[in-house]
């Protein structure tokens, strides 16, 4: 009887380690608090390369804050790329952040996307994607960028455009642009190129 009960204890311990595999990026479920995708920036889950679709509920831990919001964003969104879908980064493009800020704060009086579908300044990039009236540097880096990698996948671009655009391999680089008005509110475009 002491043998039975110690054979079904050895038997529950190592089923609850194939649950406990299973519910790791290489599984079929998922263990995603909310919080972390544990183990996504692991080389061997990403050894075959890019997936076609992202990781369902990833939410990867924040990026360190570097006090540099541009260099934030851009690695908030490579981070989303590589742990969430194995794509290799963006480049950060510094020569298209001072028309990044410059199409923040024209929006910021007009409406979202305005200043990149006017063509107010140069580089403008070939997609935007947009975080308008935030709270925090901190909020866009995290939260609104989480939001826009929600949108995805799928074909519809009103839909999915935000992911997209994050998620696309036609581009090659990326530039954040940042601008705060006067009543507090922060508006963040992200240029691709």
């Amino acid at each position: 009887m002491i043998a039975e009960r110690g054979m079904i204890m050895v038997v529950m311990v190592i089923l609850f380690g194939f649950v406990l595999l299973g519910c790791g990026p290489g599984g079929s479920g998922s263990a995603d608090s909310g919080d972390s995708t544990d183990g996504l920036n692991d080389e061997a889950f990403c050894a075959d390369g890019p997936r076609f679709e992202p990781i369902a509920g990833c939410v990867p831990g924040p990026v360190p804050d570097s006090g540099d919001f541009k260099a934030d964003c851009v690695a908030r969104i490579n981070q989303f790329r590589w742990d969430c879908q194995c794509l290799p980064p963006l480049d950060r493009w510094a020569d298209g952040e001072t028309c990044a800020d410059n199409h923040a704060e024209y929006d910021s009086t007009n409406y979202a996307h305005a200043g990149f579908k006017e063509g107010i300044c140069t580089p403008g990039g070939r997609a935007q994607n947009e975080c308008p009236g935030w709270g925090s540097e901190a909020s866009i880096v995290h939260d609104c960028l989480q939001m826009m990698w929600d949108e995805g996948p799928g074909d519809d671009f009103n839909e999915h455009g935000h992911y997209k655009n994050m998620s696309s391999t036609d581009y090659t680089k990326v530039a954040c642009g940042i601008y705060l008005t006067g009543s507090g509110e922060i508006w963040s475009v992200q240029n691709f190129e």
